[in-house]
């Protein structure tokens, strides 16, 4: 896979992204729902304090697809590691 921060499992792809507190977190996920609607291509966002997991999966190929490379990767540069 081209995006070696997102790991496999089955047939997704995910990462978990670290925040100082929840806001912080909450202004990640907004931002990274804009970018999803701009994409229409929509991930699975789990999100708890400090912590956001997302998943990402062509759910009509039931795979993942160049969509969900596209998306990572521009979800990655929203992301401001600590």
């Amino acid at each position: 896979m081209e995006n070696k921060k997102w790991k496999l499992s089955k047939s997704k792809m995910f990462r978990e992204f670290n925040f100082p507190d929840f806001k912080t977190a909450l202004e990640f996920v907004d931002k990274a729902g804009e970018i999803s609607e701009k994409e229409n291509h929509h991930p699975e966002i789990f999100l708890s304090w400090g912590k956001v997991k997302i998943e990402l999966f062509t759910h009509e190929r039931k795979k993942i697809t160049e969509k969900d490379i596209n998306l990572s990767l521009k979800i990655n540069k929203i992301y401001k590691e600590e």
